[in-house]
């Protein structure tokens, strides 16, 4: 019995908590936690990264393999993106096939960078309609205390910006699109759930966000519902808030010494 009420004790606790305009970190609602980042820390993939958001860990590694182009698309490379939700990270968390949660995190890493163009995936094409470079993003969630959709879309794009390719040099990538993610609790809107308000949510908005401030991505979740001043309040701060984390994502980059030009096609490989 008691494992039940304590939970919905902490729930109408932190609920009436944000009621009053407070989070029990002390953050304003549209503060996110301490952002540190670390580059190519998994020595056997092409690029990779680490984002600690507050105590949420995620990893990604970047992987290139070749083969088909799909029929649709025979001139371009192919994305693919894979997420793991490591049970060790959380209690909530089962060893398993994957399950809608790490599903929807694979999505939500995907839609971001597919839909800010941001890798030139027509560089990667070999031999059109035969043979093709294909990028796999891997995201682990490592330890969980809330918001790892952010924290695993910055692993990601600071990852495929330490990829290099052999015999083809590094990953033809131009921008580097940022997630903010939103939760509504009641009428109060927080940016960068943890995870004790990740359990009272009524819903959630992760918004994507380019350097030239365009919307590239958004994914809603939750049975509540946002208005249209609403959302465009929380594109408003997305823009700010993925400028302050580009920034950071840069200076890792720039530390590790592997901030990439742009990619040369090899001789007889384009």
């Amino acid at each position: 019995m008691s494992v039940q009420i304590i939970p919905t004790l902490a729930k109408k606790a932190t609920r009436a908590l944000i009621k009053s305009g407070k989070r029990s970190d002390g953050r304003a609602f549209d503060q996110m936690r301490p952002v540190k980042i670390t580059v190519g820390d998994y020595k056997r993939a092409e690029g990779s990264a680490t984002c600690w958001l507050g105590k949420t860990m995620v990893a990604a590694g970047i992987k290139i393999g070749v083969g088909t182009p799909y029929p649709d698309s025979p001139n371009v490379g192919v994305l693919s993106s894979n997420a793991e939700l490591v049970p060790a990270a959380d209690p909530q968390f089962q060893a398993g096939p994957p399950k809608e949660e790490a599903i929807e995190l694979a999505r939500v890493v995907d839609r971001g960078i597919r839909e800010s163009k941001c890798i030139e995936l027509e560089k990667l094409c070999i031999t059109p309609g035969e043979e093709t470079r294909m990028v796999y993003i891997d995201s682990y969630v490592m330890d969980n205390d809330g918001n790892y959709m952010d924290a695993a879309s910055i692993a990601a794009i600071t990852a495929l910006h330490n990829t290099v390719i052999e015999d083809f040099g590094p990953l033809p990538i131009t921008k580097k699109p940022i997630a903010n993610t939103f939760i509504k609790v009641g009428s109060d809107i927080l940016l960068d759930p943890c995870l004790e308000e990740e359990y009272v949510a009524d819903a959630r908005l992760t918004i994507s966000v380019e350097e030239n401030n365009n919307v590239c991505a958004m994914q809603k979740a939750g049975s509540g519902s946002w208005t249209k001043d609403e959302v465009l309040k929380c594109v408003d701060l997305a823009i700010t808030r993925a400028a302050e984390t580009r920034k950071k994502v840069e200076d890792a980059l720039a530390a590790f010494g592997k901030e990439p030009a742009p990619a040369q096609p090899s001789a007889g490989k384009m």
